[in-house]
């Protein structure tokens, strides 16, 4: 009889779950883990985890990581909305999970002719301890966890809001369509509003910076990219996009003010964290040109 595991912790993002389960005293190797769109299980005798999902996620795209005595989940939700909770009200339900499960109350159609495709479950390779970001990945969930408690809707100048615009992430989404219409001014208001409510979400001041770029506020452009940057700590796997962008629009601000020498620095910097992208390899190059005084002092 197996035992079941029900130490365990999670946080969510409206399009992410992050969910940490400890390995303690059990061999990596013998962890089996099955994941469904609806679905999830950890087999690792004679321990036994498993849930079933509030709503649908994305099991190709989610993924495991194995180290230090724990699995850490990044589960991708197939709609972007924060979950009630992480197990489906009401418990079990096989149907779901397994669509085609024959009817209990007639006998099967005969079977035709034809080839089976049998699909095995993915293997989860542990990460060499003295590779693992495991500790990192801990401590950057906590602090997001921590950025999404930290909202401050006493305010009085608030008070006539509706609940909604008092929601940074409400806010956040307006502030990028705003963005995508070239309203900028306005994409700007809706980020100053989200940041007053919680200061701590680095991606409102990655937003923000590239508003003021498009608006020419260089200073406060370089200001924002900053502020992104302190608070995209400690630097793991899903913050390195965002770093990227920090530190891209920070040195475009700089280039902007022909500040030449500090927009590599940054563009350096970028390209260590994604050292395949191409535009930001091409732009690099351009800097070094216009410090070498080969080409125009000018960057786009």
């Amino acid at each position: 009889m197996p035992v079941r595991v029900s130490e365990f912790s999670w946080q969510q993002t409206p399009a992410t779950i992050f969910l940490s389960l400890p390995l303690r005293g059990v061999c990596l190797r013998d962890a089996d883990v099955f994941c469904g769109e609806s679905y999830l299980k950890v087999n690792f005798p004679p321990f036994l985890f498993e849930v079933f999902l509030y709503a649908p996620i994305d099991d190709e795209k989610s993924k495991a990581k194995i180290g230090n005595d724990t699995i850490l989940f990044t589960l991708y939700k197939k709609e972007p909305v924060l979950w009630d909770s992480l197990s489906r009200p009401g418990g079990r339900n096989w149907e779901n999970i397994f669509p085609e499960k024959l009817k209990e109350d007639r006998a099967p159609e005969p079977r035709s002719p034809g080839s089976i495709q049998i699909r095995f479950t993915p293997r989860v390779f542990p990460t060499a301890l003295r590779e693992s970001q495991v500790a990192e990945e801990e401590e950057w969930l906590h602090k997001q966890a921590e950025a999404r408690r930290a909202v401050n809707t006493d305010l009085p100048e608030l008070s006539d809001l509706k609940e909604e615009e008092k929601n940074p992430d409400w806010l956040k989404d307006k502030g990028n369509k705003l963005f995508a219409t070239e309203n900028y001014l306005a994409a700007v208001d809706a980020y100053n509003l989200a940041i007053r409510l919680n200061c701590k979400i680095p991606l409102l001041y990655l937003n923000r910076a590239a508003c003021h770029l498009k608006l020419k506020n260089l200073h406060k452009a370089i200001e924002d990219s900053s502020k992104a940057l302190e608070l995209l700590t400690p630097p793991v796997a899903d913050n390195a996009n965002a770093r990227m962008k920090a530190h891209v629009r920070r040195g475009t601000a700089f280039c902007q003010l022909e500040l030449y020498v500090e927009g590599l620095q940054d563009y350096e910097a970028a390209l260590k964290i994604d050292p395949a992208n191409t535009v930001v390899q091409n732009d690099a190059e351009k800097i070094r040109n216009i410090i070498q005084g080969t080409t125009l002092k000018s960057c786009d």
